[in-house]
């Protein structure tokens, strides 16, 4: 507070710290899921057999889930920064609870058992255990760090780490929904890149999972349609009214797109619904064949400034659980993206996940925003720069 004299009277002037919000992150993500809203309606307006005649049915949903994102991401970046670490082995056991009940009472979608009906809604814990492992693993490196007054990573910090990220991964598999496994196993080995483990031991742990992912194959873990997944992703051919199917078409539809796109809702492979769950796996190709190379690669362009954001925020985090859970959200995103986008191209085999932020799904669309609130509470609260606020 500053004080002005003006004779026998004093005017005081008041300076309100405005929070430090990374307006670049938030725009990005902002015309991400404007693009993608337009995308997911495109997708499924002339489809009448999801939107019973109502062509707008699945803008409205999205719409709906949307804003219901923005509720819990708000909530998460007004949470004091220590209440999310509170609070972090509270949201690691619900996510837990969740895929322990998928396995006992979920319902079976394409083959894998990984949802939830609850009063009519779905719910896919998976895609909250993302972000339940990234928090979870962040805590506990920063507890061991911080509390013995030390920054190096021990062979107990790595163990606690992988029991945390291991639990998930198990029940996971169990589903089984391979994708998400991708996914989760990316994640976690850029946490662990972070958290300053040595590279040896993360070559040693990449070596680990290829070996046990070649047993799971051998010993029949995985489901005959995930390994005809795999055979067509290195070639189509082999059954192309089959497992190469979503692969080719997908390619087809991309292709058709050119330069500038068929526009909008005029796609004729998307019109056609030639390609399956356009609206949620195969979001990707609505942008390809109706944007064109220029309009997907403005989206792409928006994930990799998004990206760049929540890498800044980790760089630039003041404790060590901001540093891995940024980082931990920021490798998250980059591998799903990377995922989609090439299962899309035929450069990845087909999983089935989302493309976050832009797909057709309530679960993953609530995980990835608040995955943001977290971004931008590390980002107003965490920041190396002294001024916690801006002053006006």
């Amino acid at each position: 507070m500053t004080v002005l004299p003006m004779g026998r009277l004093a005017v005081s002037r008041t300076r309100i710290a405005v929070p430090r919000l990374d307006y670049v992150l938030l725009g990005s993500a902002g015309l991400i899921l404007a693009m993608g809203t337009v995308l997911v309606w495109s997708a499924t307006a002339s489809n009448d057999t999801l939107t019973g005649g109502q062509s707008t049915a699945y803008l409205h949903k999205q719409l709906v889930n949307i804003l219901i994102g923005l509720v819990l991401a708000a909530a998460v970046m007004a949470t004091d920064h220590r209440w999310v670490r509170i609070v972090t082995p509270l949201v690691y056991v619900g996510s837990v609870i969740g895929l322990l009940l998928v396995l006992v009472m979920g319902s079976t979608i394409n083959g894998s058992r990984s949802w939830l009906i609850i009063g009519g809604m779905s719910i896919q814990p998976a895609e909250f255990a993302k972000l339940a492992v990234v928090i979870g693993m962040a805590m506990i490196i920063a507890e061991r760090t911080e509390n013995a007054r030390r920054r190096s990573v021990g062979v107990v910090d790595v163990a606690l780490m992988g029991a945390i990220a291991g639990i998930p991964a198990l029940l996971i598999i169990l589903q089984p929904d391979l994708g998400t496994m991708l996914v989760l196993a990316a994640t976690v080995f850029g946490v662990l890149a972070v958290a300053g483990v040595p590279r040896r031991w993360l070559v040693s742990l990449f070596a680990a999972g290829v070996t046990i992912a070649f047993l799971a194959v051998s010993m029949g873990l995985l489901k005959q349609y995930q390994i005809n997944r795999f055979m067509a992703f290195t070639n189509p051919a082999l059954d192309p009214r089959g497992a190469g199917y979503n692969t080719t078409q997908a390619r087809i539809a991309i292709g058709n797109g050119g330069l500038f796109g068929q526009g909008l809702f005029d796609g004729s492979q998307t019109r056609s619904r030639f390609v399956p769950e356009q609206q949620t796996d195969f979001i990707f190709t609505v942008a390809g064949e109706e944007l064109g190379l220029i309009g997907a690669g403005v989206l792409i362009l928006l994930f990799a400034v998004l990206l760049w954001r929540a890498l800044h925020i980790s760089l630039n985090a003041d404790d060590m659980f901001g540093r891995v859970a940024a980082a931990g959200i920021a490798c998250w995103f980059a591998f799903q993206t990377f995922q989609n986008v090439g299962m899309c191209l035929g450069i990845m085999p087909v999983t089935g996940v989302p493309l976050p932020l832009v797909s057709y799904g309530g679960s993953s669309m609530f995980a990835s925003m608040m995955a943001l609130g977290l971004l931008q509470n590390i980002a107003m609260r965490g920041s190396a720069d002294p001024r916690r606020g801006r002053r006006i």
